[in-house]
């Protein structure tokens, strides 16, 4: 890795976490493009270079979410305990079943175009009577669960999925974001050494790129401390409104490039 290549990363890094923090997405799930098509981070590898990136990145706004006492609330435990073992056959899935660059593609796409469309129709025309409403535990769980599988094969940990599938459901943003935000760190420490354990097996960049991954980090580090720190500042609307617009435009992007 250049050297310009890493401050690339870097700020990278912290740009999209001082966006996405706030709403409890960590930013991996912006930054996998960027790793894919400017940073050149090869298929497979580029899934546990995000999850490289969650692990270094997470402690910035949990610092800030602990020192709030905003991690004691149950949803946190719940989301950790279904995430943690999806993440982890989600990377085994990833590394046998989808290695292609283009199958992954596809699979960015379909995941990215509904859940982007979702949390903006969400936004724009909220639920009647949804209110605060939480799930049952056991549905949160088992959300958890399904999440951490799609999270580990996309490289984004989990909790970036469960953040807004969460908000949108009627859940204060303010109590999601310190829960997706721990549910993302954990698991991405268990999804990294899974592919970590994989590459001795595995053939071809199965491997993160640690340089690559640490200085991505580095700048989320400092753009996820700042992003919570501007969490209270910060109109939820319009911001739930900018990650439904970047989802659904990347995951179009990746349409494009995987079926031209």
């Amino acid at each position: 890795m250049t050297w310009s290549t890493g401050l690339a990363g870097l700020a990278a890094g912290l740009v999209i976490s001082v966006v996405t923090t706030p709403a409890g997405v960590s930013g991996a799930v912006f930054l996998l493009p960027v790793q894919l098509s400017v940073l050149g981070v090869p298929s497979p590898a580029v899934t546990p270079t995000n999850l490289l990136f969650n692990v270094v990145a997470g402690p910035g706004a949990l610092l800030r979410h602990h020192r709030a006492g905003l991690l004691r609330d149950p949803l946190t435990r719940r989301l950790v305990s279904g995430t943690l073992p999806g993440v982890v056959v989600g990377a085994a899935v990833r590394v046998f079943a989808v290695p292609g660059a283009t199958v992954f593609r596809l699979l960015t796409a379909v995941l990215l175009v509904p859940l982007g469309l979702w949390l903006i129709r969400r936004t724009v025309r909220p639920a009647r009577g949804a209110g605060d409403a939480e799930p049952s535990p056991r549905a949160v769980t088992g959300m958890a669960l399904a999440v951490g599988v799609v999270g580990g094969v996309y490289g984004i940990g989990g909790g970036s999925l469960l953040g807004p599938l969460l908000v949108g459901r009627g859940m204060s943003v303010a109590r999601v974001a310190p829960a997706a935000l721990a549910s993302t760190f954990v698991t991405s420490v268990a999804g990294a050494g899974a592919f970590a354990l994989l590459s001795l097996t595995g053939t071809g960049d199965v491997a993160p790129d640690w340089y690559l991954g640490l200085a991505c980090g580095l700048g989320g580090l400092v753009g996820g401390y700042l992003g919570a720190r501007l969490q209270p500042r910060l109109p939820e609307t319009g911001l739930r409104l900018l990650l439904g617009t970047l989802a659904t435009a990347v995951g179009l992007l990746y349409a494009v490039q995987a079926l031209g």
